[in-house]
């Protein structure tokens, strides 16, 4: 699974219904509002890097209200879930 990190500039007045559209997305499996310089944060999580292509250019930037896109591909992911149960390896319950 290929993660990619989406940072969106949007049309201000139009955030959450942009976000609303963006989390509607198929590939699409996190919309955060932020702050800073861009308006919206998600999380593509797709199974070909060629699929990028059809969600991010394909159909985020084709929302109406969004700018501009920002597209960052994770090489690895770490969480705390995972290293949690990493740590409880062996331990009984």
């Amino acid at each position: 699974m290929i993660t990619a990190i989406v940072l969106i500039k949007t049309s201000v007045d139009r955030i959450p219904e942009i976000a609303e559209a963006i989390a509607a997305l198929d590939s699409v499996s996190e919309v955060y509002s932020v702050t800073g310089t861009y308006d919206l944060i998600a999380l593509v999580r797709v199974a070909r890097h060629d699929d990028l292509a059809d969600i991010i250019p394909g159909s985020i930037s084709k929302i109406p209200g969004v700018e501009g896109t920002d597209t960052h591909v994770a090489f690895r992911t770490y969480s705390q879930h995972d290293l949690e149960a990493a740590f409880a390896i062996g331990l009984d319950a």
